[in-house]
């Protein structure tokens, strides 16, 4: 009895602790979405800030009428889509390659991949810059998506997690006359479901929060993605900052993505205990 209101004890103090943690750091975005809904003539510090007097929606408004988001919305979109859905396309092909077959200076290859993990990615900022510049596709959405079309840890995250694939999977499918694409699709795809969750959920994440690489690319505002274009609204209107108005465009920007992480979490779920089955 002793043992079991000892444990039960511990329980309570381990959810209390994480609870407070959790507390703690949804309060910002708790605080954000609230302001956001707040006309500027109300207290935005202190815990009156947690209080809405007169809800409105005249900040969201005033947003729309700064800046062209459904052209925005629309850039963020297509850039976190297709780069995403190409990141796992192509980091998984060549973790496939890696992991289950073997040509000459693989080994030399892959570790070379690695090693550029250590490289920060503004180095090669300038370079890269010059290869979009002679492809034409600066002020293009399509330079968000091609340089990163494959990454370092994306290839090693899927070659760990497909070297797992017995290889008498791949060896019975290349008997029944399946072509190495088709083992891939059919056979290496539905297996590693977990994995293309996982690293989905991150990529999607990296996209749409992207920064640096869409300020460095795009030149004019219809261009711009929805992350960028808000950090350039106006710091100032006559003698005040439009702290509603900004904190109502950060709001634009992170309800969609927590969201979209949640509906990732339960697929990769889901996909985890398929995994294990079929294991």
């Amino acid at each position: 009895m002793k043992n079991t209101g000892k444990k039960k004890w511990q329980s309570f103090m381990v959810h209390a602790i994480l609870i407070v943690i959790t507390a703690f750091c949804l309060f910002p975005i708790l605080w954000m979405c609230l302001i956001s809904f707040k006309s500027t003539s109300e207290s935005m510090t202190g815990f009156h800030s947690l209080w809405i007097e007169h809800p409105t929606l005249s900040n969201f408004k005033r947003l729309f009428e700064l800046i062209p988001i459904a052209q925005n919305t629309f850039n963020s979109v297509f850039t976190t889509v297709a780069g995403t859905l190409t990141s796992l396309f192509f980091c998984a092909l060549a973790g496939f390659a890696f992991s289950k077959y073997r040509f000459p200076g693989r080994k030399f290859l892959f570790y070379f991949i690695i090693a550029t993990m250590l490289v920060p990615v503004e180095v090669g900022a300038v370079p890269l810059f010059i290869i979009m510049r002679k492809l034409n596709l600066v002020n293009s959405l399509w330079s968000l998506i091609v340089p990163r079309i494959a990454t370092a840890i994306g290839i090693f995250y899927m070659n760990q997690y497909i070297s797992d694939v017995p290889d008498e999977l791949v060896e019975a499918a290349k008997i029944d006359g399946c072509n190495d694409f088709g083992i891939f699709m059919k056979v290496v795809v539905p297996i590693i479901k977990p994995a293309l969750a996982s690293w989905g959920a991150v990529t999607l994440i990296s996209r749409w929060n992207d920064f640096f690489w869409p300020l460095l690319y795009l030149r004019k505002q219809a261009k711009y993605t929805l992350i960028v274009t808000i950090s350039l609204l106006p710091i100032s209107e006559g003698l005040s900052t439009p702290w509603p108005v900004i904190l109502a465009g950060t709001t634009l920007i992170i309800i969609p993505i927590i969201i979209l992480y949640i509906i990732l979490e339960r697929f990769q779920k889901g996909g985890s205990f398929a995994g294990a089955v079929k294991g």
